[in-house]
């Protein structure tokens, strides 16, 4: 217990510490937060009218980041494999920052989820072994279940590494390596029933795709390394902490595959539907040009998740530009934009527009829905901040029980 108190004391420290661009950026992303807070705060006294979301698209922004983060969250599995079950030393250094983001990206989809209910105060049945969770029918309960477990997952396995570390012992790996195990097909699952959640609407023809699960994935294994490749090179720069070219590198490699896999699948959907010109093109139309001889408003959007992806993919299938920094992180923001745009505005809009009665309803985020989104990403961003923060120093040896 003496450890343990010792460990939180030395991270409190640790987090409140730093130069003047530490305290500026923690001080925007809690200023991010509290106008958050005080828009969510009007939104819950008011009702879900101050958002834009109405009967003919009632899953909009909140429900977009939602779906973007939870494969952010799932990516970890991209250090965890070659980590552990191969063993390869650059990347295991490092494999715990995997673990934190998909920490604070399961908590941020949480959060998500809270303020897009209509009766926020019934969130705790969400939460298994508390609340009335319509087991084993509802795909959402198990959305819920494999939500849950895989942050109780990665929050054991990232404080037990860091933990030991900080008393300077080896982890135990009949512990860490069946939770390790354990934690990919959860990775995989989390995606998955959230998928599932789509495309098991069949009165949704947009959704309706075999493939859809297939491609949250091979889209999640992109965007989650967007933030670690970021991050690495951060830490590396101010930190001072050793970080090897090989792990980045192999990074970007495993997110050139995962691209192409996305961008194929993508292509195979788009065939489909303009090849066999059915009624259902109608969705494809008004996410890449329009309805009724009125361009739509969204198509900008899907025409630049398009472009931003394939850029991003050529970028990173060429050796010589993807270990080139300037490139790489070019790269990087390119397969950000197009995945967060893929998983948000080009997946949810069409897929309720037109609606059931053939009604276009133009849905734009609200005020309102914007400032509680970046109050949810200020949240997590503080919340990752001050977890690789206190891991950097664990990992480097300056918080440590005993001097080493």
């Amino acid at each position: 217990m003496r450890e343990l108190y010792d460990f939180v004391r030395g991270s409190v420290a640790i987090a409140v510490r730093g130069n003047r661009a530490y305290y500026a950026w923690m001080a925007l992303l809690l200023v991010l937060a509290l106008q958050g807070v005080a828009a969510y705060c009007h939104q819950a006294r008011t009702g879900l009218i101050v958002t834009n979301m109405r009967d003919p698209v009632s899953w909009a922004f909140y429900i977009g980041n939602f779906t973007f983060l939870v494969g952010v969250g799932a990516a970890a599995v991209m250090l965890v494999i070659p980590a552990y079950l191969y063993d390869w030393k650059p990347i295991k250094e490092v494999v715990v920052f995997g673990e934190l983001l998909a920490i604070a990206a399961m908590v941020m989809c949480l959060l998500f989820v809270l303020v897009d209910m209509g009766r926020p105060d019934r969130f705790w049945h969400m939460l298994p072994f508390l609340g009335s969770l319509h087991l084993p029918m509802s795909l959402l309960a198990w959305d819920a279940v494999v939500l849950n477990v895989y942050l109780c997952l990665n929050l054991v396995i990232a404080g037990y590494l860091i933990f030991s570390t900080f008393r300077g012992r080896r982890y135990n790996p009949r512990f860490v390596v069946p939770l390790v195990i354990f934690s990919i097909p959860m990775a995989i699952s989390i995606h998955t029933v959230t998928a599932f959640i789509y495309n098991g609407m069949a009165g949704r023809p947009y959704w309706n795709s075999a493939i859809l699960a297939p491609r949250f994935l091979a889209s999640a294994f992109c965007s989650g390394p967007v933030v670690l490749l970021i991050l690495f090179q951060i830490v590396r720069r101010i930190a001072r902490f050793d970080i090897k070219d090989e792990a980045l590198h192999k990074i970007a490699e495993l997110m050139a595959y995962a691209m192409g896999i996305n961008l194929f699948l993508t292509g195979a959907e788009i065939f489909k539907e303009y090849y066999s010109d059915t009624q259902h093109l109608v969705y494809f139309q008004y996410l890449f040009s329009g309805l009724h001889g009125r361009r739509s408003p969204i198509a900008i959007y899907g025409w630049a998740a398009m472009i931003l992806g394939i850029a991003a993919f050529i970028l990173f299938v060429i050796p010589r530009t993807r270990k080139n920094p300037i490139t790489m992180n070019l790269g990087c923001l390119m397969i950000y934009g197009s995945v967060y745009i893929e998983k948000g505005i080009a997946l949810l809009i069409p897929g309720y527009t037109p609606d059931v009665l053939g009604q276009v309803y133009e849905y734009v985020p609200s005020a309102t829905e914007v400032r509680v989104s970046m109050g949810i990403f200020g949240i997590g961003f503080l919340l990752f901040t001050v977890m690789a923060k206190v891991a950097v120093a664990t990992l480097s040896g300056r918080l440590a029980a005993t001097p080493r």
